[in-house]
């Protein structure tokens, strides 16, 4: 883990860290309690909480929806995950979801953070099953190289249904990054009963001071390596393409299938939803 204060550890980074400018995959890292971050990552994120006080429970929100929407995904038949822009792991990784409800699941994990990269690796070396899991250090963008790749683990089967996730990650990628083509790029190669899951910022149907506060978290994420874009609810559903999105929709992630007993997140700011390729079984 990196040490502590501003020293860092050569030996420790992998090639290409760029420690000039906070990183979104080690800044969400910090939010949800990890140490795969620098002191000018929690900087940030200190920051980050003043502009959006809840921050830190919108971060936890969307990642046990993460967590909801891979179970679902298991119980729908599907045990095979393709992770885009996975982040640096921790608890709740989609690998340990999935094997608690399918102890064959597989899954393959993309980032293009050095520092994601090299902690997935140790974490599967230590506790992974090499025939199962992967980890992938490439750009989301380049769907075909990236689809490529990730059979060349030998870890998915792309005649069998697989779950894609794009989590937390595309309101990081304006349309100008080709982010749209991608995604419609990865739909395609999907085979039919896939799913597809999404989480997003939006401003659409947030209010009051929620609204400000996301508004100065997206100015301020201008000094971070990956300024972030708001987008609309049809904006979002966009991505989906002919995908059927399963119920409730897309809402917020706190109101997603929410565990009974639970309160919601009380957010809107971040929705999230899961779509089925037509063509497979329900």
């Amino acid at each position: 883990m990196p040490p502590e204060g501003d020293i860092v550890d050569p030996d420790f980074l992998p090639d290409a860290v760029d420690l000039d400018r906070p990183n979104v995959a080690r800044i969400y890292d910090w939010a949800l309690g990890g140490t795969a971050n620098w002191a000018v990552d929690r900087q940030y994120g200190e920051l980050a909480v003043k502009a959006f006080p809840l921050a830190k429970t919108l971060a936890r929100g969307n990642r046990d929806f993460l967590g909801r929407a891979v179970r679902h995904c298991v119980t729908e038949g599907i045990t095979q995950f393709l992770d885009l822009g996975s982040g640096i792991p921790t608890a709740g990784n989609v690998h340990e979801v999935a094997d608690e409800y399918a102890e064959d699941s597989r899954c393959v994990y993309v980032d293009n953070e050095p520092v994601a990269v090299a902690h997935g690796r140790i974490l599967l070396e230590e506790e992974g099953d090499p025939e199962r899991h992967a980890v992938l250090h490439a750009d989301l963008r380049d769907a075909e190289e990236v689809w490529e790749a990730a059979l060349a683990t030998g870890v998915l089967d792309p005649e069998r249904p697989i779950g894609l996730l794009s989590v937390a990650v595309l309101h990081f990628l304006p349309d100008v990054t080709g982010v749209r083509e991608a995604i419609r790029d990865y739909r395609t190669l999907l085979a039919p009963g896939s799913a597809y899951v999404l989480s997003h910022a939006t401003e659409s149907g947030v209010e009051g001071d929620e609204l400000a506060q996301i508004r100065r978290l997206v100015q301020l994420s201008e000094r971070s390596s990956s300024p972030a874009v708001s987008r609309s609810l049809d904006e979002i559903a966009s991505f989906f393409g002919n995908f059927e999105v399963v119920d409730p929709g897309i809402v917020p992630v706190g109101e997603w299938r929410p565990e009974p007993g639970t309160a919601p997140v009380p957010l809107a700011s971040v929705v999230g939803g899961v779509g089925r390729k037509p063509g497979g079984s329900a």
